[in-house]
């Protein structure tokens, strides 16, 4: 899997030398925009204390849930690969896993940003394979001990103007703070309210999350009451600390609308442990219309990410715990889903809802229809499993003729892996490009308007869809 593909500067553009052509131009408009990542998962702490990287294994395969699930599925045990419980592998043995392992990518969407980050990041320009493993180990080593090698030195040279990660919602947000005050940081790192272990009555430590919410901004107050007045004053909190979003990693995209009072008998049976499975689903999806009606209310843009059925492997959840590469999509339904939300909030003045998917069988049947009439709503850049070429291409070819550009939130990378994000931008705006230029080819689109389009597809709308 050759490395030096990655840097041909035609990599991800049209075949056709005539679109391609008109997708070179297009790129060149944009490639040197700042990079805009209203979603991810990096921690703030790490920008704020500078941290050093770990080494390469530790960096680059044993966090990463996309790289060991494939590597797993070859036949590798993942106790090879990352930390499971009490046991912690070799990190250069885990590197010489991964070389032998590197053909597997091919074609993949993590082959792709990992062979653009180890030309780009970390200049390497040979094969990677069992034969390099080690050479390649002691290179990168060697880059991650220099000093401009640093989150604060690689956030400039990225070329990242908004980082926003994904917050608790009891978290101090100290190291926001000190971003936030400190004048030689150039760049916005913003929190973001991620409630659901707070909202979903399933989660192994809600009552206990419940209890400490309630205890700490409660106002005192106890039962369901106290528990809404909690959440709504973290949200403000996080409202003051330069968050513009509550994110929503959901099971379905469930909505219900239901009085107070029954909102408070589930609420009871669930802390006295007597809910039932249906009370579970009904309760998140009461506390997803009380987080739409909040949004409302503080200004804070909603996203959700359903579909995924997480921890599908119970015996590798038990080692190796949540995010080790077992969750796995499934279908989903919107229309009827969403709709009490949409009902009351969907033309609500400066709401903004942003719908993400795993299932791409609702992207031309629902999610552009409900974007296409309703204000509130915008799509959700193609996530998780969806946000790779191919995929982003049947997105945009799913959406557009019904939702235009305007109503898409602009690419997320959703990532924990710092050093990937400019590779992920990077294809994002090449396949914009590409699917640009086949229309401005196809005489639907003038190649002018196509320019303007594609400066507002990367940096108009994520400003614009999450308030920046």
């Amino acid at each position: 899997m050759s490395l030096s593909i990655a840097a041909n500067p035609d990599r991800l553009l049209p075949a056709d030398p005539g679109t391609r052509s008109i997708a070179r131009d297009l790129l060149q408009r944009v490639q040197d925009l700042p990079i805009i990542s209203p979603h991810g998962h990096v921690d703030a702490s790490v920008i704020e204390q500078n941290t050093p990287f770990p080494d390469p294994a530790a960096l680059l395969v044993s966090p990463d849930h996309y790289v060991t699930r494939l590597i797993h599925a070859s036949g590798v045990p993942l106790d090879r690969l990352r930390e499971s419980t009490g046991s912690q592998p070799d990190s250069r043995s885990v590197w010489r896993e991964f070389c032998r392992a590197w053909p597997l990518f091919e074609g993949t969407a993590s082959g792709y940003w990992l062979r653009t980050q180890f030309s780009s990041v970390f200049g390497l320009a040979g094969e990677l394979g069992a034969d390099t493993a080690d050479a390649s180990y002691d290179a990168i080593s060697a880059k991650l001990q220099e000093p401009g090698f640093r989150p604060r030195e690689l956030f400039k040279d990225f070329n990242i103007e908004v980082l926003a990660t994904t917050d608790d919602p009891l978290d101090t947000l100290d190291s926001h703070k000190a971003i936030a005050q400190d004048s030689t940081f150039h760049g916005r790192v913003l929190p973001t309210f991620r409630p659901d272990a707070y909202l979903n009555i399933a989660h192994p430590a809600w009552a206990e999350n419940v209890d400490r919410l309630i205890a700490a901004a409660g106002d005192g107050g106890t039962g369901y009451g106290a528990y809404l007045t909690a959440l709504e004053n973290r949200r403000r909190y996080f409202v003051d600390h330069g968050a513009v979003s509550a994110d929503h990693g959901v099971r379905t995209p469930a909505t219900l609308k239901l009085d107070a009072a029954d909102a408070a008998k589930l609420f009871d049976r669930a802390r006295s442990g007597t809910a039932t499975a249906r009370d579970r689903d009904d309760f998140e999806a009461h506390m997803m219309y009380q987080m739409a009606r909040m949004s409302v209310e503080d200004g804070l843009v909603m996203t959700i990410h359903p579909g995924s059925y997480r921890n599908h492997h119970e015996p590798t959840f038990t080692t190796f715990g949540a995010d080790t590469g077992h969750d796995i999509p499934f279908a989903i339904n919107y229309t009827e889903a969403i709709r009490p939300v949409l009902q009351d909030f969907g033309t609500a003045k400066d709401f903004h809802l942003v719908l993400f998917t795993l299932d791409e069988t609702v992207f031309s049947r629902e999610l552009a229809p409900l974007a296409g009439f309703y204000p509130s709503v915008y799509l959700g850049a193609p996530w998780w499993f969806l946000d790779a070429p191919d995929a982003m291409l049947r997105f945009r070819s799913a959406v557009t003729e019904t939702a235009g550009f305007s109503r898409s939130s602009g690419f997320i990378d959703d990532t924990r892996a710092f050093c990937s994000i400019p590779a992920r931008h990077d294809a994002s705006r090449r396949i914009e490009a590409s699917f640009l230029a086949r229309l401005v080819a196809e005489h639907r689109v003038s190649e002018e308007r196509a320019h303007e389009l594609i400066v507002d597809i990367v940096d108009g709308s994520p400003r614009r869809v999450f308030k920046l």
